[in-house]
């Protein structure tokens, strides 16, 4: 069987699935059924806008976003897919917090269900930093699908790979 990195942690039955896609080159046209729409957030701007949105729905409460932006170099420098930082400094007798999200830049040609996974993703680790119940609970919160799409991002990206 083909090592399929993106799901190496999934079940052997599901990889086994992917694999069978993949190699039989019918993985796009299952993906490209099931999410036929790209979504139209191209810019930096419009990346801030729609993350703000989220956050004011679901995490009033994280401070401000300081920097919203694409990096093409975000996959082959950090082996991820999309960054959060958190940096607090003083100012006089104040603490400020910079909080920023970068996003893979390969998300702009992606289903609107993939960036906002990424998206949820993210904005989850400013209040839950490890991968553990809680953070995901958060996610689902935010997001009821969010396994389902996570799954299926990943699979996209063994296709993009291709």
């Amino acid at each position: 069987m083909t090592t399929l990195k993106y799901i190496a942690h999934y079940s052997e039955q599901i990889q086994t699935q992917a694999a069978l896609l993949l190699n039989e080159g019918r993985l796009g046209d299952y993906l490209d059924k099931k999410y036929p729409h790209q979504h139209q957030i191209q810019s930096d701007k419009a990346l801030y806008h729609y993350i703000n949105e989220i956050k004011s729905q679901y995490m009033r409460n994280i401070g401000p976003l300081s920097n919203v932006s694409y990096s093409s170099k975000l996959k082959v420098l950090k082996h991820a897919l999309g960054i959060h930082t958190t940096q607090s400094r003083v100012q006089g007798s104040k603490l400020k917090a910079h909080n920023s999200i970068t996003v893979a830049s390969l998300f702009k040609d992606a289903p609107p269900e993939f960036l906002r996974m990424i998206v949820v993703h993210e904005l989850a680790h400013f209040k839950e930093h490890d991968h553990n119940k809680s953070f995901y609970q958060l996610c689902c919160h935010m997001e009821p699908d969010y396994h389902q799409f996570e799954l299926d991002t990943r699979l996209w990206l063994h296709w993009q790979e291709r």
